[in-house]
């Protein structure tokens, strides 16, 4: 991903665990695309406006099948973005490629419902796992920090393992951002095994901060 695609919510705050928003994650994948221009700019919701930061995300996301309103004439860009709801934006935007998964390994997770294959897919591709072996939890809220790992995931950035270990120098420019990775992503690391994850907390950096 490149830089730019989200900043901080304030000077020196990311604010990870605050709920990520419908606006904010259409908003995160178009730039991480490249913001492009909607190609008509239809505009068919009474809650977003040409004022909107998310105005221009918001069309192109709907004028390419991403997502869509939540209903004919509401987009609802305030409403905190679910688990189902961000594997669905993902997959739709990544083509809606087909699982080799046969059957769901998931009790929440079952074929009727409209982010099944979306999931599936998700998980195959290790852009996210299950909240425990059976269960996704799809209608769980995500944050942003989740958001920015999912997008960081989906990219397709490299560990980039062949970069020096990061050394104690370096851990005040890091160190929140190593807590933020243990908690997102639930691994225990040490400085050592550090330059596995460089790219992502370099990436996680440039968010928060520019």
């Amino acid at each position: 991903m490149k830089n730019g695609i989200t900043s901080g919510t304030g000077a020196h705050s990311f604010a990870p665990y605050m709920g990520c928003t419908r606006a904010q994650v259409v908003t995160f994948l178009w730039r991480a695309k490249g913001s492009p221009a909607p190609a008509v700019g239809n505009n068919p919701f009474m809650d977003v406006s040409p004022v909107d930061y998310y105005y221009n995300p918001v069309l192109w996301a709907v004028e390419n099948g991403i997502t869509s309103g939540t209903t004919m004439d509401t987009f609802s860009p305030n409403e905190v973005c679910t688990r189902g709801q961000i594997a669905m934006i993902l997959w739709k935007a990544a083509g809606s490629p087909a699982s080799s998964f046969e059957g769901s390994p998931f009790a929440d997770v079952s074929e009727s419902d409209y982010f099944y294959h979306a999931v599936l897919w998700a998980v195959e591709n290790g852009i996210t796992a299950g909240t425990s072996p059976t269960s996704f939890s799809p209608h769980a809220e995500c944050t942003r920090g989740q958001i920015a790992v999912f997008l960081w995931k989906a990219d397709s950035l490299p560990f980039a393992e062949e970069q020096a270990p990061v050394t104690d120098a370096a851990l005040p420019y890091y160190d929140n951002l190593f807590e933020l990775l243990k908690d997102v992503i639930g691994v225990d690391i040490d400085n050592s095994e550090l330059y596995k994850y460089y790219e992502l907390i370099k990436t996680m950096y440039h968010y928060a901060f520019g």
